[in-house]
Parts: structure tokens; C-alpha cells; sequence
């Protein structure tokens, strides 16, 4: 059997799997609570024959699909949460299905239904054709809040993989050949004392400590290495004007171009933090709830991903398609689009349309961009290779209504198959015949870690907030 059947089959079958994406599209369920998401990805894998582990990384909706035996172990990494806000339907107006409800603004619907697509149909083929090793697909949530993978590697969970491969739905075909940003998501609660507010003087606001921490990150601003990110947001900032706030808090992401870079930022906070509870006669206390690594780009199994573009053969749009992406891209800033097409541009993509075909390659343009991802922890566990494909047009950036109406749309089904194909391609030559890459993946994998050890950068008694 070759590659082709591979492809042949994922065209004969792709109905069910856009009808798996369409239900969880229709079903959004924001970090650690997607349970229709993973229970029908579930049952999906086991009626086809996976052995099924639950709770991983005590996480009720992580999960990991496994058939085969022996090494080399491929994982498939996928996500399926929603964002919350993003209720939109698939159309070109802004209009919430529920309101204030969440939606899938980030494709995860998409991102998991590939992978099980392309484990599924490896299964299928290697029971005709058995081979040695072993395939994985990993069910991974809470992808929004950049820690469902963190505490499923916490718990080992990726240790024993040779590699892993994923994707992420965008606006182009193209291997991933650049850095996210290392992050640490944490909140200060600050404790004073209540008071009525005609006699302030006996109180000891815990807000007045959360507004001058907050003064004090932004003056550090001027002092730390570009590209660093400083975001926060008052969680809690009292009850009514006239009572002095007794607790508040402030929640922070930090980021920068490593952990390394993090990890100083983070003490830096930590001691405005302190500074602004001296001030105040308050009490500060912290909650880490994420620590993601920077993605570590391993360039040889991206050109692994990349070279199956020549088997899978090109992505194909209709004129309905282009019809709806042309009046989705009106919707936006005229800004969006332009600056879209000059990245675009940059990376090598000269398509004039929104909603490009070809498969590009480029070489990584230098530092990281400007997101984070949990994704980048497994990357420091293990090579990871990783695509995106067009689901969506040119200029539609992730997190907005416009782009839950894509993700729910045919075009963003097309650009899923596509990648499913490209995944099961590149695990079926890392399978059948892959020795030598994954040698030369794990030696490039090595020299860019320089040997350090993954350390998770989540305490080890700091537990998920699911739902009990």
C-alpha cells in the first residue's frame, strides 16, 4: 500500500470527520470543561480499535488514543477548546448564536478532528500492512489558557515520544517556522483592611496596592529586553465606592522570547508586587495558573511535513467559497487585510487571493512572534514538527467573530482535511521508513536545547481549575 491510499481513503472518509468538527463547532466549551469535545473524539477512536487513557495529567477531558507497538512512538497532538465571547454564526454579519457564549475563534475544532482523521487512517492502513512502532493521538484541552499540555508533560505524559506533529488552522499552507513567545500567566491577591469610606484612615485598601503594583509594572517597561510583553487586568477591584476594598487582585501574562527571559521578568514583578503591599500595609500572595516554554522550531521535521505537499497535491476553493471569504474580509479594518498580505508577502506567499493554495517553506525571519502556546512545552520534550493550512481568508485574524464563522465553514473544513492528510503522510514515512530523519530530528533537537532538561514551569502543587 502507498501514501496515495492514504490520501484516497481520507477523501472517502472525510464527510465523518467534517461532521465530527461541525459538532464540536456547534458545541463550544472553553478551557478544562470540553467534555462533548472528548468524549466523542473518544468514542470515535475506540469504535476504531485505540486502547483509550483517561484523566491524563489529572485533567478529566486530556486524553490519549494509542495503537501499535515498539518504537518509534509518533504523537499527534490535538486541541478542541472554544474561546469565551466568540458566539458567532457561520455568516458575514456579526451575530451571536447565544449571547456572550463561546466559539471556536481559534479553529480547535478543526486542530483535534485532523489528527484523529489522520490517526484513524493509519490504523487503517498499517492493519493491511503491519509495521513497528507505535502511533499516539493526544486529546489535549485548555490550549486557550496555555496549560493543558503543561500539566499533561508535568505528569510525563510525552516523555517516551520520538516526535510529534500538529498543526493550526491560519490564513496560508505553510510549515512553522518560527518561535512563540515563552509565558507566565499569574495572579497577586492583595489582603487589607475594610473601612467605611468617610473614615478611610482606619482601612487599608487592597485596591489603592493592586493600582500602584500596576503603576510599577508599566514604569518597568522602559527596563526590559524588547519583545518582552507586560498584560494584566483587575480581577477584583472591590465591592462599592464607598467601602474601602479589603481584597482585589491583578492578573498578569508575562512574555518573552524564552523561559529564561520569563522567569527574570517574573521576579522583577514579584518584587513591585511587594513594593506596592509595603506601601499600603497590605498583605500579597501569588497564583501561578501558566507557564509555557517558547516553541523550539525543529526545521527537519517541518521539511518532512512540507515535502508531502507533492502527494497530497494542492488545496482547492470554490467560487462560494471565495464569494464568502471576499464579504467576511469586508467586515474588517481595511488595515487587516493589507497587513496580512505584506507578512504574507515577506514569508514568501504572492498568491493575489484571499485565500491561497500553495504550500510554502521559508526560513524562520528571526526572534519569536508575539503569542504563546502550550504547544512550546512539548517542544522542549520532544522534536515537534508543525503546519497551518488556509482555513480562513487572508486578513482574518484569530480570536474574532470572523473567524468562528470561518472555522465553521466550509473553507476551514477543505484546509482541515488538508492537514490531516499532511500529518498521516509525514507519520507514515517517520513510520515506515524514518530512521534517518528522526536521528537527524533528535540531533537538531539536542543542539537546539543544549542538553538542558525540561522543567515545568507550573509549580508541582498547582492543580488545573476543573470542575469537580
Amino acid at each position: 500500500m502507498s501514501k496515495q491510499h492514504l490520501v484516497q481513503w481520507l477523501d472517502d472518509h472525510k464527510d465523518q470527520f467534517v461532521d465530527m468538527a461541525k459538532k464540536i463547532w456547534e458545541t463550544p466549551e472553553i478551557a478544562f470543561n470540553e467534555n462533548f469535545a472528548s468524549q466523542e473524539q473518544q468514542s470515535l477512536l475506540e469504535a476504531n480499535g485505540f486502547s483509550i487513557i483517561t484523566n491524563v495529567g489529572d485533567l478529566p477531558t486530556a486524553f490519549v488514543a494509542e495503537f501499535g507497538t515498539g518504537h518509534p512512538i509518533i504523537g499527534i497532538l490535538g486541541e478542541y477548546d472554544a474561546l469565551p465571547g466568540l458566539s458567532q454564526t457561520v455568516g458575514v454579519v456579526k451575530e451571536e448564536v447565544h449571547t456572550n457564549g463561546p466559539g471556536h475563534g481559534c479553529g480547535h475544532n478543526l486542530l483535534g478532528t485532523a489528527g484523529v482523521a489522520a490517526v484513524i487512517a493509519l490504523k487503517n492502513h498499517f492493519e493491511a500492512d503491519p509495521i513497528v512502532g507505535t502511533i499516539r493521538y493526544y486529546g489535549c484541552p485548555a490550549e486557550e489558557v496555555l496549560s493543558g499540555k503543561t500539566f499533561m508533560a508535568r505528569a510525563g505524559a510525552f516523555n517516551d515520544l520520538d516526535c510529534a506533529l500538529s498543526w493550526h488552522p491560519g490564513t496560508a499552507n505553510m510549515v512553522s517556522n518560527f518561535r512563540t513567545s515563552a509565558l507566565t500567566s499569574v495572579e497577586f491577591f492583595f489582603t487589607g483592611r475594610t473601612a467605611h469610606a468617610a473614615t478611610a484612615h482606619l482601612g487599608r485598601s487592597a485596591l489603592d496596592a493592586v493600582e500602584l503594583m500596576n503603576i510599577g509594572a508599566n514604569y518597568l517597561r522602559e527596563h526590559v529586553i524588547d519583545g518582552t510583553r507586560i498584560h494584566y487586568t483587575i480581577t477584583n477591584g472591590g465591592i462599592a465606592p464607598n467601602i474601602v476594598p479589603d481584597k482585589a487582585s491583578t492578573w498578569y501574562f508575562l512574555r518573552g522570547a524564552n523561559r529564561v527571559q520569563v522567569d527574570a521578568l517574573f521576579e522583577r514583578v514579584i518584587k513591585i508586587a511587594k513594593g506596592a503591599a509595603l506601601m499600603t500595609e497590605t498583605e500579597v500572595s501569588f497564583e501561578i495558573k501558566a507557564g509555557a516554554y517558547d516553541f523550539n522550531v525543529n526545521d527537519t521535521l517541518n521539511q518532512l511535513m512540507f515535502k508531502q505537499r507533492e502527494d497530497v497535491g494542492p488545496l482547492q476553493f470554490t467560487k462560494k467559497d471565495h464569494a464568502f471569504a471576499e464579504a467576511l474580509v469586508q467586515t474588517l479594518d481595511p488595515t487587516s487585510r493589507e497587513n496580512s498580505q505584506r507578512m504574507l508577502a515577506l514569508l514568501g506567499i504572492h498568491e493575489n487571493t484571499l485565500l491561497p493554495t500553495e504550500f510554502i517553506s521559508y526560513k524562520t525571519l528571526g526572534g519569536s512572534i508575539g503569542g504563546s502556546s502550550d504547544l512550546g512545552d512539548v517542544s522542549w520534550i520532544t522534536p515537534v514538527g508543525q503546519v497551518g493550512t488556509t482555513c480562513s481568508a487572508v486578513g482574518i485574524p484569530l480570536h474574532t467573530w470572523q473567524a468562528t464563522a470561518s472555522f465553521g465553514s466550509p473553507i476551514g473544513f477543505k484546509g482541515m482535511i488538508h492537514a490531516a492528510k499532511i500529518i498521516a503522510l509525514s507519520a507514515y514515512e517517520l513510520l515506515v521508513d524514518g530512521k534517518e530523519v528522526l536521528e537527524q530530528a533528535k540531533a537538531e533537537f539536542l543542539q537546539s536545547t543544549k542538553g538542558n532538561a525540561y522543567i515545568p514551569a507550573i509549580p508541582s502543587d498547582t492543580k488545573a481549575p476543573v470542575l469537580v
